[in-house]
């Protein structure tokens, strides 16, 4: 017998999950795959509750935890790779030509991240992969830096798999306390952020003294 999460009191009512949970009972895999390929493009749409939910629904029968994890798993690539086309459309010149455009940064700095990309950009997309917000971020460098597509498309599996996997099964294993996995990472995620605007806040304040720095001595030379 087909069962339906509409028929479980624990479904969810609305919101993303409601929206991800309806995807699952109209398209079965395919629609977490969908789901999941949005998040991809659209890193709000949280797949620390999307993927939970699609675990849940495979321990209720919606659709088989092969499904589920196949389904994610492609949905994520899509979606990576979607990302990585519109950095490679960007390209290297036109970047140069934004990032000289924007203001407290300089060209070298673009430069040593490109180098540094070069360097560990194999392990910066497969590890990514398992880091919230990173995730979807990670492929627009891979596409600017022109990575192999073989080579991404690769890691960008690996990586998802891995990711998708952990929180799929958490989901299946937890049955109606799936959103507690949501919980946690969500708690992750919240640090990964924190983290990020520190140290923009940090590289900020770093430039604005430097350029006070360089006026003063400027000035200086010429008085």
């Amino acid at each position: 017998m087909h069962l339906t999460l509409a028929a479980l009191p624990q479904e969810p009512a609305g919101g993303i999950a409601g929206w991800a949970a309806g995807l699952v009972e109209a398209m079965g895999g395919p629609g977490a795959g969908l789901a999941i390929a949005l998040e991809n493009l659209f890193p709000p749409l949280p797949s620390e509750v999307i993927l939970p939910l699609t675990g849940f629904a495979a321990g209720q029968g919606v659709l088989s935890l092969a499904s589920a994890l196949f389904w994610t798993t492609l949905g994520s690539v899509v979606g990576a790779v979607a990302l990585y086309w519109i950095g490679a459309c960007v390209g290297r010149e036109r970047m140069h030509a934004i990032w000289a455009k924007l203001p407290l940064v300089k060209a070298s700095d673009l430069v040593r991240t490109e180098e540094w990309f070069a360097k560990h950009g194999t392990k910066a997309v497969f590890f990514g992969r398992m880091v919230p917000i990173f995730r979807s971020l990670i492929s627009v460098p891979a596409g600017v830096e022109r990575m192999p597509l073989h080579v991404f498309i690769t890691l960008t599996t690996l990586g998802s798999l891995i990711w998708n996997s952990v929180l799929v099964l958490a989901g299946y294993w937890l049955g109606d306390r799936w959103e507690a996995v949501g919980t946690y990472v969500g708690l992750a995620s919240k640090v990964v952020l924190a983290l990020v605007v520190v140290a923009f806040a940090t590289y900020v304040f770093l430039r604005l003294r430097g350029s006070r720095s360089s006026n003063r001595a400027q000035h200086r030379r010429t008085s």
